[in-house]
């Protein structure tokens, strides 16, 4: 391949173009191309489960700021299609191939959807991960339907129902777990949060699944079956049932990738299917899987806002820089959720805990901080109305510090009481696959990020 260097980014969302104006900064002076399937400039995410439901913005005020020029070639409303690895080529669906010298993969994932033959198909059924799903459903919660049913009360599931009820519009949420948030944060915090959504007047129905959505003879939704035998009556149901990773175009590729994501080393470099790192191909964002140094054994894929920019500008460092001075992608996760008025900050990896404790403040108050143990060490904290206080135990956490934490605060309890998190038995690993802990995947949409 003649002519000058040739990065392309598939991907134009945050993580694409944080990576393209971190190359930039890291010199990188050569071709850089950005693919992506949308049609609009990349776009910020949080907003659309908050500001832009609750009608105070409009999608196309959520521009992602740009940090400089990058001197970039857009091709948006793009999809690719595949890439092949020992000819350099990323394939389009227009027909087009795009030559690359270095590949950076940060195609993010997208909302799972509900089933067709369950009735996902009906006119009604939303999801929310895009400018255009949020751009559908605030035009569906603003006609004023009688009923929203929300199918999952994890953080979309939550922030859709704290908005339709500052909407006034009645809303049931199902939840398959004993409590909201149980596989993220777990039962001792799920049951502080039961109390947020009865007191906000939701219909929380927990331990309960949908199985199917009705609708009319014109294909409008009118109603959901629970698997309790009760029938929800509804025109307006919003699927958070969780995110898949874009990577159906990477099949046949060579790449291990799956519907779990890419997975890469801790330096953002792609891996193929026998485990060794691809030359010149990285991941960045939503879409990659990688081992984190604080939570050995795990491959993570975090769908956290913090989490993308900081990937992006670790894998654009190795992109430009290789093997010279490599830099290894190691942030302590961390993201954010406002619900029925309540501020919620986590940091460290709670599903992986074994205990939990308090360790300062009052659930009854709506204002407090969790702390999280594994084998003797802490991983997490969750705090709750008070995310000043987790810078200190930020730095505990990387320093692995001893569980339960001695903070000698005053609003902590004379004696701490750890106890089990609750968290749902994890299903069987697939053979032959490590297994993955359930982190919460708050895009981008799913939790407001940092």
């Amino acid at each position: 391949m003649n002519g000058p260097e040739r990065i392309v980014v598939v991907g134009a969302s945050l993580a694409g173009l944080r990576a393209a104006e971190a190359l930039r900064d890291e010199g990188f002076d050569g071709e850089l191309t950005l693919i992506g399937d949308e049609p609009y400039a990349p776009y910020d995410r949080p907003p659309l489960s908050k500001a832009v439901l609750s009608g105070w913005l409009p999608t196309d005020h959520t521009v992602l700021p740009r940090a400089r020029n990058i001197d970039a070639r857009w091709l948006l409303g793009t999809r690719a299609t595949g890439v092949d690895l020992p000819k350099r080529r990323v394939a389009l669906a227009d027909g087009r191939e795009v030559p690359y010298h270095r590949l950076l993969i940060a195609t993010g994932a997208r909302a799972r959807p509900w089933p067709r033959q369950q009735g996902g198909a009906l006119h009604g059924v939303h999801v929310l991960r895009s400018r255009d799903d949020a751009d559908r459903l605030r035009a569906a919660l603003a006609a004023g339907p009688d009923r929203v049913l929300v199918i999952g009360a994890g953080f979309t599931g939550g922030e859709v129902a704290s908005v339709c009820r500052d909407l006034n519009l009645d809303v049931t949420v199902t939840q398959r777990g004993d409590t909201p948030l149980v596989s993220a944060l777990g039962g001792v915090i799920g049951g502080a949060v039961t109390d947020w959504y009865r007191d906000a007047g939701v219909d929380l129905r927990l331990g309960t699944t949908v199985r199917t959505l009705e609708g009319d003879a014109h294909g409008n939704l009118r109603r959901a079956a629970l698997s309790d035998g009760t029938v929800v009556e509804a025109e307006v149901a919003v699927v958070a049932a969780g995110a898949v990773a874009n990577t159906e175009w990477l099949t046949g590729s060579g790449l291990a990738a799956d519907v779990r994501g890419v997975v890469c080393d801790d330096s953002c470099r792609a891996l193929a299917d026998d485990g060794t790192p691809v030359r010149d191909v990285f991941a960045a964002g939503d879409v990659a899987r990688w081992p984190h140094p604080l939570y050995p054994g795990q491959l993570l894929r975090l769908d956290h806002w913090d989490n993308a920019v900081a990937q992006a500008r670790t894998a654009a460092h190795n992109m430009a820089h290789g093997s010279r001075a490599p830099r290894t992608h190691r942030p302590l996760p961390a993201f954010w959720s406002n619900q029925f008025g309540v501020n919620l900050k986590c940091l460290g990896l709670p599903a992986l805990a074994d205990q939990v404790v308090l360790t300062q403040g009052s659930p009854d108050q709506r204002r407090f901080v969790t702390a999280y143990g594994r084998r003797g060490r802490l991983v997490a904290a969750v705090a709750v109305d008070s995310p000043q206080v987790l810078d200190g135990y930020a730095a505990l956490i990387e320093a692995g510090a001893p569980f339960p934490p001695v903070l000698n605060a005053t609003d902590g309890p004379d004696r701490p009481h750890p106890l089990d998190p609750a968290f749902p038995r994890p299903a069987a690993p697939t053979p032959g696959r490590p297994s993955i802990p359930s982190v919460p995947s708050t895009p981008s949409v799913l939790a407001g990020h940092e």
